[in-house]
């Protein structure tokens, strides 16, 4: 599957026209690398204009983006933009620093200050929540917003200083502009990981999360508070936002509202499992690992970072895994628990927190929606209902039980 897609083609503020529509083979609406190998000019992609996604999803189906030349586009001249596209290239709400001519270029030359080497910027990806860039010499920039994500800079240190192979290195960080420098990590994403992959990362990160929750850095590190009793009043406040927010039906609202009244039974006997409350990852499943063949992962990505019941990093895998790839990974999770928390249930605590992973994806969704600009919601509409509505088929199940 690929992507139809249109461009819209401006340099410095002066519009040079449209070109396509065009096929790519690449489907995922955030890829750019595709895009900009039809573009005959050096450029990058700042943002979404509008698609129409295959299945309603955000892939395949026609794409139009705005394209920033990096150099005036040979053998064109500007022309005055149509009302209709002057209107969707102009500034909006929400709009990202990275999705901005300026604010792009600056990013990029904040980067190449801090690194050694000549040649072109490749970008990688850009979407509401981030780019990726790959810089000459090999280094990676990262562009995130500050409003609604962690300090990544800061959250790679602390787990860094309990295993600093288990994270990259920083080569600079500007946690407020959203700016993270890292060397680059050799290999592959961890999509499928082997049953080793698993054995070796996993008990990695619990014992970091582990040392970072016992020496007590984990709490006193100003991270966004997602403990189960932080999220049980988060959720109260987003149950009077659900008629206008998602699609739930009345019967599936006061379904939503009965689960999150009966939460704190559930945090209760959860918090008598005997995890303790850690840095977590926020999104620790395989496509955030990167490995060589048969050498240890490096884990990537921790924007979602948060303070936390382990329980929902422990849970991020399965959606991505086999049922018998996931009952491999849980096992292993709960075996390096069970050996830094002795006495603890790791695996009963896996049970009670799932509806607490799918309210907290519900919460973090809804977090992406209120950030970032319209032009780009097509990326999570519909994830917050999806999430409340898995939340609702897990209490479902413990009621059968």
């Amino acid at each position: 599957m690929g992507r139809m897609v249109t461009v819209e083609l401006t340099h410095r503020g002066e519009y040079f026209g449209r070109l396509g529509p065009f096929e790519v083979a690449g489907p995922y609406w955030q890829a750019t690398e595709e895009v900009l190998a039809a573009v005959e000019v050096p450029a990058v992609v700042l943002r979404l204009v509008d698609g129409r996604g295959a299945e309603g999803g955000a892939y395949g189906g026609e794409v139009r983006y705005h394209v920033e030349a990096l150099e005036r586009p040979p053998g064109r001249e500007p022309r005055p933009m149509e009302a209709g596209t002057a209107a969707v290239l102009g500034p909006a709400e929400g709009r990202a620093p990275w999705a901005r001519p300026d604010g792009l270029r600056e990013a990029l030359a904040w980067a190449a200050a801090r690194v050694d080497g000549a040649g072109p910027v490749r970008q990688v990806r850009t979407w509401n929540l981030s780019g990726l860039f790959r810089l000459p010499g090999g280094a990676w920039l990262k562009t995130t917003a500050p409003a609604f994500n962690a300090a990544e800079g800061e959250v790679i240190a602390l787990f860094g200083s309990v295993d600093a192979a288990l994270v990259p290195k920083v080569i600079a960080a500007d946690a407020a502009a959203g700016r993270l420098l890292l060397e680059a990590v050799p290999g592959e994403d961890c999509w499928g990981p082997s049953a080793d992959t698993v054995a070796e990362v996993v008990p990695r990160l619990v014992a970091a999360q582990a040392a970072l929750a016992a020496d007590g850095r984990a709490a006193s590190a100003g991270l966004r508070d997602r403990t189960p009793r932080a999220l049980l009043a988060q959720l109260e406040v987003l149950l009077d936002r659900l008629p206008e927010e998602t699609d739930l039906s009345a019967g599936e609202r006061v379904e939503v509202a009965r689960l999150v009244a009966e939460l704190p039974d559930v945090i209760e006997e959860l918090e008598g499992c005997g995890l303790p409350v850690t840095l977590l990852h926020g999104d620790f499943h395989p496509g955030n690992w990167r490995a060589e063949a048969g050498g240890p992962a490096v884990v990537l990505d921790f924007a979602d970072a948060c303070l936390g019941h382990p329980a929902l990093d422990g849970l991020r895998a399965r959606d991505f895994l086999t049922p018998a790839a996931w009952s491999h990974h849980a096992q292993v999770w709960s075996a390096a628990w069970q050996a830094h928390a002795p006495g603890s249930r790791p695996g009963r605590a896996l049970e009670l927190a799932e509806p607490l992973y799918h309210l907290a994806y519900a919460l973090r969704y809804q977090e992406f929606l209120d950030h970032i600009e319209t032009s780009e919601r097509p990326y999570h509409e519909g994830d917050p209902a999806a999430e409340l509505r898995a939340a609702l088929a897990c209490g479902h199940a413990r009621h059968r039980s």
